[in-house]
């Protein structure tokens, strides 16, 4: 078995401590910046009262936006096993 380590990402505003395969930390790293960077984005373009309303944008954008590009279905897994730990995240956080 993988041992995991823990990395601190920073989503929005709020820092989180996850635990990963050491093989994920770079996939990882670049969905987190792509998040944060259409957070920055939909910040500028679109009133919103809080982030939770722009990290909402950016997880439906996600949801919508990736799949409509070629990815195969191990990255459509992938992004979507992303996407609900993301979800659990903000969710325990609130």
């Amino acid at each position: 078995m993988e041992e995991l380590i823990p990395v601190n990402i920073l989503v929005g505003d709020r820092n989180y401590r996850v635990k990963i395969k050491p093989a994920d930390e770079e996939n990882l790293r670049k969905t987190i910046k792509l998040v944060n960077n259409k957070l920055v984005e939909f910040k500028t373009n679109f009133a919103g009262k809080d982030m939770q309303d722009y990290i909402a944008m950016v997880l439906i954008w996600l949801a919508t936006e990736q799949p409509s590009s070629a990815i195969t279905n191990e990255n459509a897994r992938e992004i979507s096993g992303k996407l609900k730990a993301l979800q659990q995240l903000i969710e325990e956080a609130i």
